[in-house]
């Protein structure tokens, strides 16, 4: 199993470890309620050193992005950052990431942990531009502290950039604990926060200085388990739940990072084909009526009628009801459209709402 270069420091802080993508990863320390609670009140610290990061660069390195990619990377300025889509030949979803064009001609683009090795085989397959490509995964750390005292706690470790100034989905190369990183304004948990992407063998000493930094807020790291919750809250898909290789953009409603008119991409055809005929499915929101936790795989049912299924499922603490992302027939998908989830034995009563299910900051 993989282990990040911060594994011994989670250890040391008493995580609960599980296996993520043939990772061992921190599932929670304090545990998750109080985790999210951190997050959405204070500034959550992370290890998310499991993810991908492949650059593209030279000259054809645009033009390879925009054969690969659903949104359009010729509208990003050095230091710009983009969500968008890896799409395969039929329309579906290999993939979602964000691209941040890091030069003028250079591109960071950082995918999902389960996918690094299938989406860097994907990207030389469909690699006819001779685009230069690099997998630095492996050599690569990422720390994200998120919330919203997390800018203003990590300032006095960074040098050459204005963290609070710096407009949300950008990224700028400074100095972090006076070592070279990259810093982005992303992050997967609606809050305010900072990615910091730096070489593994740095790791160690800047998830210290930002752990001693947090202390002036009460920061506390966060594992896996709250992020899922706190993502899941924002209204955000995860890859194995909402999106995959056969859930089309216009399933996902995710038509808002796909740009047409930029001109040819790989799954450009059968995605507008998707949205004329009209999908058979939609992704939508949903809160409970009652108390119930769903999960993920529970069935959507109208009376006896199945016309839909859980993607993903959990109780929120921070609004303190169920709620769910689901795939559901078309015809359901309006707010407040009473819908019944089984869970187990029992059918419990949710309605439609508009994600994200927690006003965030982003």
């Amino acid at each position: 199993m993989h282990k990040t270069p911060l594994h011994q420091e989670h250890l040391n802080l008493g995580a609960r470890m599980t296996d993520f993508a043939g990772w061992d990863m921190p599932l929670s320390y304090a545990g998750i309620v109080e985790e999210v609670a951190t997050v959405r009140t204070k500034a959550g610290i992370f290890d998310l050193s499991h993810m991908g990061e492949i650059f593209v660069s030279g000259p054809a390195a645009l033009g390879f992005i925009q054969q690969v990619t659903t949104n359009d990377a010729s509208q990003l300025k050095v230091g710009a950052a983009q969500y968008t889509l890896f799409c395969n030949e039929s329309g579906g979803v290999v993939d979602d990431l964000v691209v941040y064009r890091t030069g003028d001609e250079e591109y960071l683009l950082v995918v999902n942990a389960s996918n690094t090795e299938k989406d860097y085989n994907w990207m030389q397959k469909f690699n006819s531009h001779n685009a230069t490509l690099r997998n630095t995964s492996q050599e690569t750390a990422l720390i994200a502290i998120q919330g919203p005292e997390s800018l203003a706690m990590l300032q006095p470790l960074v040098d050459g950039v204005e963290l609070q100034t710096m407009p949300r989905f950008h990224i700028a190369r400074c100095k972090v604990s006076g070592m070279e990183c990259l810093v982005a304004t992303t992050g997967y948990t609606g809050e305010a926060g900072a990615e910091i992407l730096c070489k593994n063998a740095d790791a160690v000493s800047i998830w210290n200085a930002v752990m001693e930094a947090g202390k002036s807020v009460d920061a506390k790291p966060v594992g896996l388990g709250a992020r899922d919750v706190l993502r899941l809250e924002a209204g955000y898909p995860l890859y194995g739940h909402e999106l995959d290789d056969s859930t089309t953009p216009v399933e996902a409603k995710l038509m808002w990072v796909v740009k047409p008119e930029k001109g040819n991409f790989t799954g450009r055809e059968k995605i507008l084909k998707n949205k004329e005929e009209g999908p058979s499915r939609i992704l939508i929101g949903l809160a409970a009526e009652e108390r119930c936790i769903p999960r993920q795989g529970c069935k959507l049912v109208d009376g006896q009628k199945e016309i839909g299924v859980v993607t993903s499922g959990t109780f929120s603490p921070t609004i303190k009801k169920g709620i769910a992302l689901a795939y559901i027939h078309p015809e359901y998908r309006a707010a407040n459209t009473p819908v019944g989830i089984q869970i187990r034995d029992k059918i419990c009563k949710f309605k439609v709402v508009k994600t994200p299910f927690v006003k965030t900051a982003m």
